[in-house]
């Protein structure tokens, strides 16, 4: 019979980091580690600008943007209970940074400052996130530790959504509905789930999602009055990069076994390189198949195109 360790928590969070500025921030600034916190929170790929970032008179923790969006992440740590000044500070920093989503990492959240942080989530637009965080050590035996994120708040986007939906019109709700269910579906596929991070459902007849540099992402799209679906790798202001992928431009379509449709766009700042298709968007019963092409262009894209960027 196979041996088991036991699995332990490390209570005291300083005999691993004794300082929050010198010990911990350092620590999670660290690639692998704000990995970590941004799967955790369902980010994309979340880029360290600055730590200790100056606000006013005061410093920010960590000061960062989400890859692939540019969206404003800040990051304030806390190695014990919540409490009220720490709050202050968050809603401080957020609005001198002017930041999208804001991250409070604590040992453990009290029961009024969950309400708090549920509070704003729940009063706020949808350009604006907050998340509370725990984070755990745990060791089996003489083991190294191990960290692990509980999210024990985070944005409710569909009450966000059913505020903005009261003035949406029915495709935009159709489009809301399209996205929430091709998600659901396609990160039940584990290679897909791999290669890419859940985003929120939108209104917009697009949805984007991270390829780990910032100028270029996976867009996929939903084209109702041409009864089309796409997917497309989608380059944000880089003539020379597109130039560079179109010169490997049989090579790559032979590693994705498809035929792109490469458009520089000179006259616009983004370039794009599309596979279309047929779709009848009004027939939910043709979802399922839509989804299942969807899934498998974007991983032929993400394959073919990663050597290269």
């Amino acid at each position: 019979m196979a041996v088991l360790g036991k699995l332990v928590e490390i209570e005291d969070l300083r005999k691993v980091w004794p300082h929050e500025a010198c010990d911990f921030t350092p620590w999670l600034s660290q690639e692998e580690n704000i990995a970590l916190l941004a799967d955790a929170v369902g980010l994309d790929e979340i880029t360290v600008e600055e730590t200790e970032s100056s606000v006013g008179d005061f410093n920010v923790d960590i000061f960062a943007s989400e890859t692939g969006t540019g969206r404003r992440v800040i990051i304030e740590n806390q190695l014990e209970d919540t409490n009220h000044d720490h709050l202050g500070k968050l809603i401080t920093y957020a609005s001198g940074k002017d930041a999208n989503v804001i991250i409070w990492v604590v040992r453990h959240a009290r029961e009024e400052h969950k309400s708090a942080i549920e509070w704003l989530n729940n009063h706020t637009d949808d350009s604006l996130g907050f998340f509370l965080c725990e984070i755990k050590l745990y060791k089996i035996g003489n083991s190294d530790p191990a960290v692990k994120f509980d999210v024990v708040e985070k944005p409710n986007d569909w009450v966000k959504e059913v505020k903005k939906s009261e003035y949406a019109t029915d495709t935009q709700k159709q489009r809301y509905e399209y996205w929430q269910a091709f998600q659901e579906y396609a990160f039940k596929n584990p290679d897909f789930a791999k290669a890419f991070h859940r985003r929120k459902p939108s209104t917009d007849h697009w949805l984007t999602f991270a390829v780990g540099v910032s100028s270029c992402k996976i867009s996929v799209a939903q084209i109702k009055k041409r009864n089309e679906i796409n997917a497309e790798l989608l380059i944000d202001d880089d003539k020379e990069l597109f130039d560079a992928l179109y010169s490997n431009k049989d090579r790559i379509e032979q590693d994705a076994e498809l035929k792109f449709d490469w458009r520089k766009m000179p006259e616009k700042k983004a370039s794009r390189i599309v596979i279309t298709r047929n779709a009848n968007l009004a027939e939910k019963e043709e979802w399922t198949g839509q989804f299942d092409w969807l899934i498998d262009m974007m991983l032929r894209i993400k394959r073919a195109f990663k050597k290269y960027l």
